[in-house]
Parts: structure tokens; C-alpha cells; sequence
């Protein structure tokens, strides 16, 4: 079955359920979506020529900011473009997922093609009762499918039109002591990684995760890798340099398919 959102035409009433990631209630209607394989059928020659969501950018959801992000569709007809009739969003991985599409904006770029943008949101905490399993497990790569319509009346359902990454925010902490260190004395850098957890609505650690500790000597601009560590069972990081001049200490994690990049704020660390 392909299941789609309907445009703002109505409002579904989703089932609250602790720490899942859905529909906004009382905007858009809500549908729970399925995927199909690789699929696009429709009359005439009204075609999706280019699909970009959030500016080529990661979607990033955290524990209880809404989060609003563009999909940008370029259609092209003979007869010119007309709009959007239809959008989703789903987990490649899983097949199933739900959006809040809040509107489309179409700007007209010749007589024969329209790029027309449609508005997506997510919100913690919102998520239809039928949805099954941990809602954790959708966060990675998702697919987009849309149906375009002409002036004509020509239409096309196009499924799996782009690609994107919907990730779990994260966070990161670096706190280096003692502080002033003697030069030549060990210095210990501490930190935690942890990663919103969507069942829930809280940070959790994100264990066994290999993370970058960076440097920055007083009076440089630039960071660079002094050592990787790795988290252990909570998400704690821990380990020691010898301090060879003042600076400032930080751990970096680039991030994985599931869960968002994050940096920790410098720790500035002088010499006694």
C-alpha cells in the first residue's frame, strides 16, 4: 500500500505517545505512510525534473522544537506547471513514516517550468497510536514521493523523487582539568556524547562511538586532531595529554547515519 499525506485541507487527530516524533496537531493532516518500491505512473508529459530538500541539508530533530524544512520540487510541462497535489516523507529503511505538510509555494520559472516548494514539519512528542515499534529505529535515510499536475491536466505520481536524512540531535561536552595546568603535567579531558531519544523526549548517552579530541593553541584560529577516544557504556569520554602550552581543548563527533554532528564548546585551559 502507498499511504500519503493529505494536503492542509483537514486535521487528523494523532494519539499522543511519550517521546515520538510526528504530525504537528491541528495543522496539516496526518496519514501514516508505507513504502513501495521505486514506482511513478500518470498521463501525458508533466515530470519532476529536480527534487532538493532543506537546501541539501540533514534534518535534524531533537527532544521539543518543532522543526520546519523545505522540499523544493522543479516540474516541467509543455503546458507549464501547476502545483503539488500530494507529498510524503517515510524511513527508507522501514517503509513507514508521517509528515505535516503546512503548505506549497510555487514560483514560476518559464512557460514551461515551475519550482514549487513545499513547507514539511516534525514536532517531538506527536505520533499516530498505530504506528508500531520504537520510533528511534526511523531516524536515517528517508525518501520522498510527490504527484505534480500540468496546466493541462496532465499528471505523474512519482515515487522516491530524492532522498535525505532525518537524525537524531545530539549533544556534546569537553571540560579539561586541572586548571591552570603546570607545563609538562598531564592534563585529563572529559566529556559525554549524548543523542535525543525520541521515545522518550530525553538525551541519552550514545555509547561506543568513536570521537575526535581537537586542539587549538592560544592564538591560532584553527583546531586540529590530537587523538580519538572512545565513549564507554553512559557516553562518557575520557582521557590525558601532557599540556605543552595554553589552549583550548574540545571533542568533535562527525556524526552517523542516524544521529547529527556535533561540536562541544572550547575549553580554554592557561599555564601556571
Amino acid at each position: 500500500m502507498r499511504g500519503r499525506t493529505a494536503g492542509a485541507a483537514g486535521t487528523a487527530a494523532p494519539g499522543r505517545r511519550a517521546g515520538a516524533i510526528g504530525a504537528v496537531a491541528g495543522a496539516a493532516a496526518l496519514t501514516l505512510l508505507c513504502a513501495t518500491g521505486a514506482h511513478a505512473e500518470g498521463r501525458g508529459d508533466v515530470r519532476v525534473t529536480k527534487t532538493v530538500v532543506n537546501s541539501g541539508n540533514n534534518v535534524i530533530v531533537g527532544t521539543s522544537a518543532r522543526v520546519t524544512y523545505p522540499i523544493a520540487i522543479t516540474i516541467k510541462d509543455n503546458s507549464g506547471a501547476k502545483g503539488l497535489s500530494d507529498i510524503s516523507v517515510f524511513s527508507k529503511s522501514k517503509g513507514w513514516g508521517f509528515s505535516d505538510w503546512t503548505g506549497t509555494r510555487c514560483e514560476k520559472k518559464s512557460s514551461t517550468t515551475s519550482v514549487c516548494t513545499a513547507t514539511m514539519t516534525v514536532a517531538p512528542g506527536w505520533l499516530p497510536d498505530s504506528i508500531p515499534g520504537d520510533i528511534n529505529t526511523i531516524a536515517g535515510v528517508w525518501q520522498v514521493n510527490a504527484t505534480v499536475k500540468a496546466n493541462d491536466g496532465d499528471y505523474w505520481i512519482s515515487d522516491h523523487i530524492a532522498e535525505f536524512k532525518m537524525k537524531r540531535a545530539s549533544k556534546l561536552t569537553t571540560d579539561a582539568t586541572p586548571e591552570p595546568v603546570a607545563k609538562g603535567a598531564s592534563l585529563t579531558i572529559t566529556g559525554k556524547l549524548s543523542r535525543a531519544n525520541w521515545e522518550d523526549l530525553k538525551y541519552h548517552g550514545y555509547t561506543g562511538q568513536t570521537v575526535k579530541l581537537q586542539y587549538r593553541k592560544a592564538g591560532t584560529a584553527h583546531y586540529s586532531t590530537v587523538k580519538t577516544v572512545k565513549t564507554d557504556s553512559s557516553g562518557n569520554l575520557r582521557t590525558k595529554v601532557t599540556a605543552t602550552s595554553a589552549g583550548s581543548w574540545r571533542y568533535f563527533f562527525p556524526g552517523t547515519t542516524t544521529t547529527a554532528r556535533v561540536v562541544s564548546t572550547g575549553d580554554a585551559v592557561k599555564l601556571k
